[in-house]
């Protein structure tokens, strides 16, 4: 805990860092996906959040920590996930996002509404989690910010933007760039590979910290730290499109390139010609599958479904393959585990074909 202390000290009084002023408005803004012990590595780690909070506090900042968890009653998140006894003592303040201030984030989107907390934060800290993401490959930083979004529009969103991760992705820059976080930690120290970002990801050590004053440079070094192209990272792709990031990073400190990080499998979300399409939805290309074994029928994932295309019976879940937009919320919010990401036969041997030939 002490070095965790120090470095994110050293992170936050670092020259790129926001000067916090004695009286001001501290929002730190957490990864809260969903209840779940620190091990899962799921949330920002309990001790990272306290190493944040303190500095700001011993700055004579007024401190508030917020965001707006998928699934799961806030208190129970925080006493899962090791807040209440992390943050014990802490003159804070901790609650959902609830009040919304409605921000336009120019075309395609128009008007969307944000959380007014972070809005009207003198600076806003963001410690998000180094995590895979069965829709979007990587959560890092910059989509962080997307938990700025209350409550169900999130998933109103998801439907918006359908089976497009480059348009999904340039939500999610739009939405950063509206709240502007002034410095970025991502928890790389207890990191998630495999099916994430929820249950169904595979916790692995890396002991790693990243901070900075832009996101976008952030996620960039994350990226080449985990042998991944930035440019195939969405979020990424659509800051340089947007005029929003060069691409240039300065970086202090060592980046030993992790050879075998285990990234989810992202399939084809649309494919062939509009006639094939109902064949294509349902034996081509990739959808969520349940593990009836393992579902426990808590209902999580059909009330968080923004295009309502899971249904239920006391047998199990099954998923309206004609209606899914793949957007992944099921997998994302289902505490037990039970919901991954699979690509049919049919689209596996396509892709293998397309592969070789």
């Amino acid at each position: 805990m002490a070095t965790i202390r120090g470095t994110v000290a050293e992170m936050l009084s670092s020259a790129e860092a926001p000067a916090i002023r004695p009286g001001s408005r501290v929002l730190i803004k957490p990864n809260f996906l969903q209840p779940a012990p620190p091990e899962k590595a799921v949330t920002t780690h309990p001790s990272i959040l306290r190493a944040a909070v303190e500095f700001a506090l011993d700055q004579g900042a007024r401190v508030q920590i917020a965001d707006s968890p998928a699934t799961g009653s806030f208190t129970k998140l925080l006493k899962k996930g090791g807040y209440t006894e992390s943050l014990k003592g802490l003159e804070v303040t901790i609650g959902p996002f609830e009040r919304t201030t409605l921000v336009d984030v120019g075309e395609p989107f128009g008007t969307i509404d944000v959380a007014s907390d972070a809005l009207e934060a003198d600076v806003v800290i963001n410690l998000a989690k180094l995590k895979t993401h069965a829709q979007m490959m990587l959560t890092l930083g910059v989509k962080n910010l997307f938990g700025c979004i209350v409550g169900l529009e999130k998933p109103k969103w998801h439907m918006r933007t359908g089976v497009d991760r480059h348009m999904f992705g340039r939500l999610i820059v739009s939405v950063y760039e509206a709240v502007k976080p002034a410095y970025t930690i991502v928890d790389g120290i207890l990191a998630m590979e495999g099916q994430g970002p929820g249950k169904s990801g595979t916790p692995r050590e890396l002991g790693l910290l990243f901070g900075g004053r832009d996101a976008h440079a952030v996620d960039h070094v994350i990226c080449l730290q985990v042998g991944m192209d930035p440019e195939t990272l969405e979020t990424q792709r659509n800051a340089r499109e947007m005029g929003l990031y060069d691409g240039s990073v300065h970086v202090n400190g060592d980046l030993a390139i992790l050879d075998d990080f285990q990234f989810p499998e992202l399939g084809t979300l649309t494919m062939g010609p509009d006639f094939l399409g109902r064949f294509v939805r349902r034996f081509v290309i990739q959808q969520p599958t349940v593990n009836n074994q393992i579902c426990k029928l808590c209902g999580e994932c059909w009330k968080y479904c923004p295009a309502e295309a899971i249904s239920y019976t006391d047998r199990g879940i099954s998923f309206n393959t004609d209606t899914c937009i793949r957007c992944y919320c099921c997998l994302e919010v289902c505490p037990h585990a039970a919901i991954r990401a699979r690509q049919p036969l049919a689209g596996s041997i396509i892709e293998w074909l397309r592969s070789k030939f």
